[in-house]
């Protein structure tokens, strides 16, 4: 496993993170046990970022993480970064939204010892609002609360994972010195970030977390057009309709340049998408969703297999698709 620093001032982090949205249960029937090898096997692969969220499974993805936790010494603990929801209401929040209704300073500092007792530690690695909208810019009082919490010893590190529709809201955040850590998606298909949200952070020295790097899974390559999700299966509502055949098909153009490149061994389609989320050299880390052991081994050898060229990279540019935001009604 090869390492990066999170940010300018921030921790080594390992170059691939476990994402543990699925250990939640959302992702369809997940087996807590088998969660827990998936955890262990991870960080016996030298991965030391874990991150999670209050919503995946309204806790029980970070109470599994806090029993891996517990099991090891402080020294070989890895860095949990987690997410405070906004209070209910749109999501993400509309420009309408008042952020002492979202993310009031009464209703942070109970979701933080919400996220504190879950995890079983006294203070958070990293807590990162789990989305926003650019509307609060100018007045970003949820993370001046977060800075004081950070005072009295409540956590560490700040962030914000970005709204899909607004990923550049975040870009005055960096500028203002505001946060430590940015999550944002970029992917083979996403690839907006490049324009002006990963420069900003090298700009600005923030720490980068890459989330979504296989498009909920579809880069993997292991879905056909006719592959039907459970219903309970977070996937049901993102490929719904022809989104997972249009999204195939495009797959398919990546195989063969795979194969055009002469990587199709030793490197796997997951593979190349984990290389190419890592390339920017603002990247940290890129979080990879793992439910099974054999994912967390395939997932954290990526990380030693050889950075794709400036070549490869040119040509994988073409796969960047301006599809807009996947969500229901559209």
């Amino acid at each position: 496993m090869r390492y990066r620093t999170l940010g300018s001032h921030g921790p080594s982090v390992s170059e691939i993170g476990f994402g543990g949205w699925a250990l939640g249960g959302e992702w369809g029937a997940q087996d807590d046990a088998e969660s827990i090898r998936a955890l262990r096997t991870a960080v016996d692969c030298g991965v030391n970022f874990i991150d999670t969220a209050a919503g995946y499974g309204d806790g029980r993805s970070e109470r599994l993480i806090a029993q891996l936790l517990a099991s090891l010494p402080p020294s070989e603990r890895p860095l949990v970064a987690t997410k405070t929801p906004p209070s209910a209401g749109p999501w993400p929040p509309s420009p309408h939204c008042r952020w002492e209704d979202r993310y009031g300073a009464a209703y942070l500092r109970d979701n933080v010892e919400q996220r504190l007792r879950n995890l079983g530690v006294e203070r958070l690695d990293l807590l990162q609002l789990h989305t926003w909208t650019r509307a609060w810019n100018d007045d970003p009082q949820p993370l001046l609360v977060l800075r004081r919490l950070r005072e009295e010893g409540k956590l560490g590190l700040i962030g914000v994972s970005t709204p899909e529709q607004d990923q550049n809201c975040v870009v005055q955040l960096m500028r203002d010195g505001l946060v430590d850590v940015v999550q944002v998606i970029f992917n083979l298909f996403h690839q907006e970030p490049l324009a002006q949200l990963l420069p900003v952070a090298a700009e600005t020295g923030t720490g980068v977390i890459i989330r979504v790097p296989l498009d909920e899974g579809v880069l993997s390559g292991k879905y056909a057009a006719d592959h039907r999700f459970p219903e309970d299966d977070f996937r049901h509502r993102y490929f719904a309709g022809d989104r997972l055949r249009r999204a195939v098909h495009r797959v398919a153009a990546i195989e063969e340049d795979l194969q055009r490149l002469g990587l199709g061994e030793p490197l796997s389609l997951v593979d190349l998408a984990l290389k190419f989320a890592l390339a920017p050299p603002p990247v940290s880390t890129v979080v990879v969703g793992m439910r099974t052991a054999a994912q967390a081994q395939q997932n954290a050898a990526a990380s030693e297999l050889p950075n794709l060229t400036p070549e490869m990279l040119a040509l994988l540019a073409r796969h960047n698709w301006l599809r807009g935001v996947w969500y229901a009604g559209k």
